[in-house]
């Protein structure tokens, strides 16, 4: 027996293409697809591409920055240090160390950095367009959780 076998038939084909796909994309726990989507997804990453996507920005910078522009409150130094090293890790982000005395640190998008903001303002597009519909379809489904 396949491992779709009991699934609707016309399912089949596309869990296979999707097994086959996660089995060769993102079956290791730190595999890129993971964690780039995981990026995407948490609360400050996105946002501090975006920032970078506009000039490199130093530590301090894109705290301040961050703390105006987040919906989300104010972010901690060690966590900003934790998402800017994450970043770095994945090519997305370079970590510049100037040669003054104290010396200064500062952050800007790489390549592979520019070209996932370039992506991720299509996605921000995309719900910006359909915004009137997802908030119509919150609306509706928060009616039935009230009834």
């Amino acid at each position: 027996m396949m491992i779709f076998d009991d699934f609707y038939p016309h399912a089949r084909v596309g869990l296979a293409a999707l097994a086959q796909d996660m089995a060769d994309h993102g079956a290791q726990r730190d595999a890129p697809i993971r964690t780039i989507f995981g990026l995407l997804g948490d609360r400050w990453s996105m946002l501090v591409l975006l920032l970078l996507a506009v000039a490199p920005f130093r530590h301090a910078e894109l705290r301040r920055l961050l703390d105006r522009l987040s919906a989300e409150g104010r972010i901690s130094q060690r966590v900003l240090t934790l998402k800017l090293r994450l970043l770095e890790r994945n090519g997305l982000v370079a970590r510049s160390v100037s040669e003054d005395v104290p010396p200064k640190v500062g952050y800007a998008l790489t390549p592979l950095g520019a070209e996932l903001v370039e992506e991720a303002r299509r996605l921000l597009g995309w719900v910006q367009a359909s915004s009137v519909q997802i908030n119509q379809a919150r609306a509706a489904f928060d009616r039935m959780e009230d009834v």
